[in-house]
């Protein structure tokens, strides 16, 4: 293994070490978790004779002492959080990509005609306080303020308490200030591992992410019906919850594959379903049922178009079964598509690396190269092959492929100043 690796796999075992969480890490959004990694990663920009600085939101900013820290840069940037017991590569591996970009870059001696910073964001990860994309919203100045009040997933604390503890100057997001303009950042790059099972499936090390998805969401939505004596109440007299609900997602389902037929982009999930606890029974007809809904696509369009579909079905059940849906705050999140230029650059740059075509794919999951995309910053993704999927502790990225993706975006980089 060359210095690069043996400093990319000393990176990630101190940090996957001290955010450790029984099989997996956890790095708490603007929590305990994430502020050892970033104290981490700044102490290996020290060691590696780095400069570094913290933004007033208490990002991490990276970058060649050479840089005079006055001009539009290119970042090469990703989230320092994770999920809760989750994987260690998952936002991590970005952060440890530019740091070594950096190394390369600076090895070269090429005098760049655009400097370079790495940035390791807070607050990615929606687990935490039911918000994504946290800190590099706030970044623009484009985090809604309602947002701060959000309550942690588990402990009595909302995310306005959680900023201000670890210095986050919770005022510029009150008064919707941005701490940088999106002209002050010529591109944004971000190298992440794909949470999918693709390009493990056709033996792709690293890839080219043409987009990213965007979502709409519910995390709770109710249908109500009526309890009753499930010995007692024949069908037709029924305003069961639970099966309304079935034949709400079977036709969702059914929409979902008619689309896919169509050639647009969607999945759809329903991830937590439950009755009340406190009454339900085996001999009980269920009067409630929540569950969350998401649909994500890349086209704006064919979101709302499921949305609106959704919203259709359920007022058909409503009539038909006797029952009555109700909907918690809808949250959106964009989708993003990648600036045309760059991923060009990066194919390109991956050839030369692979010695091959370098494959390009999409992005299901979301990562804050869409806030960069929708703000108008010319922005681009490497995926890096990853088994197992991701948001658990079996996430397993080969330290080659990362190393190849890291030359892939080092490589781009020096061809966008020639």
């Amino acid at each position: 293994m060359d210095q690069l690796g043996i400093i990319a796999q000393d990176i990630l075992e101190e940090v996957r070490n001290a955010t450790r969480d029984t099989l997996g890490v956890s790095r708490e959004s603007f929590g305990d978790g994430e502020n050892k990694a970033l104290d981490i990663l700044q102490s290996w920009a020290r060691k590696l004779e780095l400069g570094s600085y913290r933004d007033p939101l208490q990002n991490l900013w990276i970058h060649l002492k050479s840089d005079p820290l006055t001009d539009a840069s290119i970042v090469i940037g990703s989230h320092a959080d994770s999920v809760p017991q989750g994987g260690n590569y998952d936002g991590l591996a970005g952060i440890v990509a530019g740091i070594l970009a950096l190394l390369q870059l600076r090895e070269s001696g090429q005098i760049l005609a655009t400097p370079v910073r790495v940035l390791a964001l807070r607050g990615e990860e929606s687990a935490w306080y039911g918000k994504a994309y946290m800190g590099s919203l706030a970044l623009f100045g484009k985090l809604p303020v309602s947002e701060l009040e959000n309550r942690h997933r588990t402990e009595p604390k909302t995310l306005r308490q959680a900023m201000q503890a670890c210095g986050s100057d919770v005022s510029l997001i009150e008064q919707g200030k941005a701490v940088i303009r999106p002209d002050e950042i010529a591109a944004y790059l971000e190298l992440h591992i794909e949470q999918g099972p693709v390009m493990v499936a056709r033996e792709w090390p690293v890839a080219a992410v043409t987009g990213i998805r965007g979502n709409i969401r519910h995390n709770r939505v109710l249908c109500l019906g009526e309890t009753g004596h499930s010995g007692a109440v024949p069908r037709w007299l029924r305003k069961d919850s639970v099966l309304a609900m079935a034949e709400l997602l079977s036709r969702l389902d059914e929409h979902w594959r008619v689309l896919l037929q169509m050639g647009m982009d969607l999945v759809m999930t329903v991830g937590i379903c439950s009755t009340r606890p406190e009454s339900h029974a085996v001999s009980v007809i269920p009067g409630e049922v929540s569950f969350s809904f998401e649909v994500r696509s890349q086209d704006a369009q064919t979101l709302k178009q499921f949305y609106q579909l959704m919203h259709d079905e359920c007022e058909r059940i409503e009539a038909a079964r006797g029952v009555r849906f109700e909907f918690d705050r809808k949250i959106e999140t964009a989708p993003a598509r990648s600036d045309d230029e760059w991923l060009q650059r990066l194919c390109q740059a991956g050839s030369l690396v692979l010695g091959a075509p370098m494959e390009t794919i999409p992005s299901g999951a979301g990562h804050d190269a869409a806030v960069f995309a929708n703000e108008g910053v010319a922005s681009a993704m490497v995926f890096i092959r990853n088994a197992n999927g991701s948001h658990n502790p079996y996430e397993e990225m080969d330290l080659q492929d990362f190393l190849l993706g890291t030359r892939v975006l080092t490589q781009a980089i020096l061809q966008s100043s020639t």
